[in-house]
């Protein structure tokens, strides 16, 4: 058997040569790589020079001016807003409120945020004002001008103390024109509005002692009565708070510092809400059926010298000053000077019977007319010769028995008006009553040596000299105190912030008249009301003893300067044996029906008196009066 037969390897051959690149062909172009390093070296120098400039100036602004770009950056992101303190109640003195605080917002823009520049649209401003005009009660026009008067700013008060219900309507509109905006239908022109949380002054009783009360201003501050007397105790002290904001709108993890406002104590009042009422009701009635200019009523404790009620009419409702009237907006039983007539009468018989001249019973021959100094003197009706009593001389308010019973004061008239004109200063005529009413009129009583011709004889009867309604009830409240003057007071304490009550101090007193004097005067009072010669019978109170005096006097108006028309007045307190309140009521220029005293304001004390007696729950008379002779044979 034969091997297979091996393949036969192939010889290699002689190599073949290595074919030459074929030349270029003329006009055939060649691609040659340029160098990149020159390139590189430019990009590098122009970022270098950039990074340097970035470089320079972010030390200008961390370094060089860091503390005038941040002072700048501060100007134009932080807002400050002052935090107002929640102003402290007043109330009466059962603790029920007559002015007091709710929720307010003040309603702000931010005018830079409606410049065609920022919103991209023109009139921005104008459209905004016009729909907020009608939530705000503003104007169209004055809305505008606050937006458009700085441009730049980033904040203006639309409004100031606008309620919940302002402010929740503001946020429709709001809404409302950022839906248009989100559907590309408009731009939103209500994108800076917003508010800040404040306080409104209202009071709930309406024009409840308004006069005393006050108001007030557009900035939260007493502007009147007293608001404006106790305004550093009301108010408080305001916070501060300073955040940072975007767009006009507070940025919510931003920066924010603040400091807490302190709220305003409240004060409680001597006065009673109830009584207050009813003497405000009983003046407004009679002011209005007499056709008179104005009224007032003060009530007033007689122990205490706390003021219990202080009505004026007209008033006015210090929630709407807007259509107030201007001339109502005082309190005028406390800034109405006047002259009081024959209420006055019972500081001349305190006077004689203090200086011993005379008894109730000493007798007084009263003649038809009294001539002296330039005139003749007369009483209210022509009548003969009176005989009368010190007693009957004051029942019937006689103007000429007033007069002779003021001579025995002295050897002289001068004398006389010496001893008088002491008495007049001791019962707090021509001083301040010690309340410290803003506006408050101490009156006019001229020193004795100015009683020339004959002012020397009108001043015993109340003519020549002035005073206004809180100084005439306290003549007699003093007698009623027994002879003690005490000062009228209308505040009873303080409640701070934590709640603790800090009583007033206690009522200075002062002793006028002795007490045996004081009791004889109410009993002689007594004989005005009681007595049916007297003219005070319309003041009767069924079950009480009342002790009062009646008042007419000519009126001085005060637009001429001159005598015109009659202030008609009432005075008296009760019980007469033990007294506990005081009523002067005083009508101004009456001009339907009667002028007199008696007629006008004896029913006005009595109505006001007998609810008094009532809410006080003063037990009813437990003695009968005297019934002193009112003349004699």
């Amino acid at each position: 058997m034969t091997a297979p037969r091996q393949p036969r390897r192939p010889v290699p051959g002689p190599a073949r040569p290595v074919a030459r690149p074929a030349r270029p062909r003329p006009g055939d172009r060649s691609l040659r790589l340029g160098n990149p390093r020159p390139r590189l070296r430019a990009i590098g120098v122009g970022l270098t020079l950039v990074l340097l400039v970035f470089t320079v100036r972010l030390l200008q602004v961390q370094a060089v001016d860091a503390s005038a770009y941040a002072a700048r950056a501060n100007v134009n992101r932080y807002i400050p807003v002052t935090l107002a303190a929640e102003r402290g109640a007043i109330t009466d003195r059962t603790g029920v409120d007559l002015a007091t605080t709710v929720d307010a917002y003040d309603i702000t823009a931010a005018p830079d945020l409606l410049t065609p520049e920022r919103i991209k649209a023109e009139g921005a401003a104008g459209r905004a004002a016009r729909l907020l005009a009608p939530v705000l009660g503003e104007d169209a026009g004055t809305l505008e001008q606050k937006l458009t008067a700085n441009p730049k700013s980033k904040y203006v008060v639309l409004a100031r103390r606008q309620t919940p219900q302002v402010w929740k309507k503001i946020s429709e509109l709001k809404k409302a024109q950022a839906e248009k905006a989100r559907r590309k239908q408009g731009v939103n022109v209500l994108a800076g509005v917003n508010r800040e949380s404040h306080s409104k002054r209202v009071y709930p009783n309406g024009d409840l002692a308004a006069g005393l009360l006050g108001f007030v201003n557009g900035d939260g501050r007493g502007a009147g009565g007293l608001e404006a007397q106790l305004e550093e105790i009301l108010a408080g002290k305001n916070g501060k708070r300073v955040y940072a904001q975007s767009g006009g709108r507070q940025v919510p993890t931003g920066d924010m510092k603040e400091q807490a406002a302190v709220p305003g104590s409240g004060v409680e009042l001597t006065i009673d809400r109830d009584i207050q009422w009813a003497a405000q009701n009983a003046v407004a009635k009679q002011v209005r059926e007499s056709g008179a200019d104005r009224g007032y009523v003060v009530v007033q404790d007689t122990r205490s010298g706390e003021i219990l009620a202080m009505a004026n009419a007209p008033g006015y409702n210090p929630n709407d000053l807007e259509h107030a009237d201007r001339s109502a907006l005082g309190n005028a039983a406390l800034q109405d000077a006047y002259e009081p007539g024959s209420v006055s009468k019972i500081m001349t018989m305190a006077a004689v019977l203090e200086e011993g001249v005379a008894t109730p019973e000493t007798h007084v021959e009263v003649p038809n007319r009294l001539p002296r100094a330039d005139r003749a003197f007369a009483d209210d009706v022509d009548h003969p010769t009176w005989h009368l009593t010190l007693n009957g001389v004051l029942a019937k308010s006689s103007n000429i028995g007033t007069i002779l019973a003021s001579e025995q004061l002295g050897k002289t008239r001068e004398e006389a008006n010496e001893v008088l004109y002491t008495y007049l200063r001791k019962f707090g005529i021509g001083r301040p009553t010690g309340l410290g009413f803003p506006g408050e009129t101490p009156g006019l009583l001229a020193r004795p040596g100015e009683w020339k011709s004959s002012r020397a004889y009108t001043i015993p009867f109340g003519q020549g000299l002035s005073l206004n309604a809180v100084q005439a009830a306290s003549v007699y409240s003093t007698i009623a105190a027994g002879g003690e003057r005490v000062q009228p007071s209308l505040v009873r304490g303080t409640k701070g912030p934590d709640g603790r009550f800090t009583p007033a101090d206690t009522a200075p007193r002062t002793r006028v008249v002795g007490e045996k004097t004081a009791r004889q005067l109410a009993q002689m009072l007594e004989s005005v009301v009681d007595d049916q010669e007297g003219t005070g019978t319309k003041a009767k109170i069924p079950g009480y003893r009342v002790a009062g005096k009646t008042g007419t006097s000519n009126r001085v108006d005060p637009t001429t300067g001159r005598y015109h028309g009659y202030t008609a007045s009432f005075a008296g307190f009760a019980p007469a044996d033990q007294p506990r309140i005081t009523v002067y009521c005083a009508i101004q220029n009456p001009t339907k029906g009667s002028y007199f005293g008696g007629q006008v304001c004896g029913p006005v004390f009595k109505q006001v008196m007998e609810f008094a007696l009532k809410t006080l729950q003063v037990p009813p008379s437990g003695t009968r009066p005297p019934r002193l002779p009112v003349s004699y044979e």
